[in-house]
């Protein structure tokens, strides 16, 4: 009998991906998103369900998990991939920004949980996977905000992993790397807010960061594939003795190894001398 996963936050990227790579595998797939009368790729694609689910909308996502389990029996992966970025300086976000993240980045991703976790804890079964970031790992200029999100659920996995190991449900973490990502066209970066030297200095931290990227990646000589992520994710869901915590990307990996080389105050002094300019 064929496993099911659900995936939140299919309409590109990562979800994406990872829903392909189930299906490819043979598996079911709840593939969800909030606008599904707009995807075109998936829905051609067998043993594919594309559902609608807003990690902010309670009830559409007990719907989905309600039908999921109606349709193919079990619900036996979660993945909750849905959530979005955002750079600027504190300041430079308000309140509503903020809690506007923190709902869809933090508590959505809980709600997910939440509501497969009766599920597989009474089937003694599952596993569940939250994709973050490496803004999780460590906090970076202009990613206050975002980190703080990335960091929570980093923590929310950890002590998850604790809580359900008894009942066999395994708990892990994917941090990618940046992929290739435009740290300019980031749909909520706020550079405009703010008074005149708030704005001056993002711009200038923005700019720089664009071309340290830009020099990391010809140094690499290729950009990072997005397909690393959707195939570790699948790893984590059908590999028992998987890490909590997993990073993906050789930026991720050379970060990290910077950061377990030295002591806390030594790295962060080092990240500042790389990323404040001049």
């Amino acid at each position: 009998m064929s496993k099911t996963v659900l995936i939140t936050g299919c309409s590109s990227g990562f979800g994406k991906l990872a829903a392909k790579t189930f299906q490819a595998k043979g598996w079911n797939v709840i593939a969800t998103m909030r606008s599904p009368q707009k995807e075109t790729e998936l829905t051609q694609l067998e043993n594919i369900w594309v559902t609608r689910l807003d990690v902010t909308d309670q009830a559409s996502i007990d719907a989905t998990v309600q039908q999921g389990i109606e349709k193919y029996g079990a619900i036996d992966v979660l993945v909750n991939n849905a959530g979005y970025g955002g750079h600027a300086m504190l300041e430079q976000f308000t309140d509503e920004q903020t809690l506007a993240m923190f709902e869809t980045n933090v508590f959505g991703l809980m709600r997910c949980c939440r509501a497969v976790l009766p599920h597989m804890r009474q089937r003694r079964n599952g596993s569940i996977i939250n994709v973050t970031s490496m803004a999780g790992y460590l906090g970076l200029p202009l990613s206050s905000t975002y980190s703080a999100s990335k960091y929570a659920v980093e923590g929310f996995t950890q002590a998850l992993a604790h809580e359900y190991k008894p009942f066999n449900v395994k708990i892990r973490a994917i941090a990618p790397g940046a992929f290739g990502t435009n740290f300019s066209a980031n749909t909520d970066n706020n550079f405009e807010n703010g008074d005149d030297e708030t704005r001056a200095f993002a711009q200038k931290v923005g700019a720089h960061f664009q071309a340290l990227a830009q020099q990391m990646r010809e140094q690499g000589g290729e950009v990072a594939d997005p397909q690393e992520v959707a195939d570790l994710i699948y790893t984590c869901a059908t590999v028992n003795e998987m890490p909590v915590h997993n990073v993906v990307g050789a930026d991720a990996k050379m970060l990290l190894g910077m950061k377990n080389s030295m002591n806390q105050q030594e790295f962060i002094d080092q990240m500042e001398a790389m990323l404040i300019p001049n």
